[in-house]
């Protein structure tokens, strides 16, 4: 199953790579796919380490908390796992 995580970029090394965060892990995350550019503070989905989207501010906070759900009170669910993997 492949999945999308949110986080926010922490730090935007060249146009094309940054640093971002998700929930305390910080992994280099490709921006090249993006189709808007990104900045520090922004949230983006990642998936398999590219941005594939820039979340809207106004979407960050449901994201989030969706997320946080998911993370928490997933369980053994597979979906959960995919999630924490891709944090790993």
């Amino acid at each position: 199953m492949c999945l999308g995580v949110p986080g926010r970029i922490v730090e935007v090394r060249n146009r094309i790579e940054a640093v971002v965060d998700f929930w305390g892990v910080r992994k280099p995350v490709r921006l090249d796919h993006l189709t808007e550019p990104a900045s520090a503070g922004d949230y983006v989905i990642d998936h398999s380490g590219y941005a594939v989207r820039v979340i809207p501010p106004r979407d960050v906070a449901d994201t989030l908390a969706l997320y946080e759900v998911l993370l928490t009170e997933g369980g053994e669910d597979p979906i959960v796992r995919d999630v924490v993997a891709a944090l790993l």
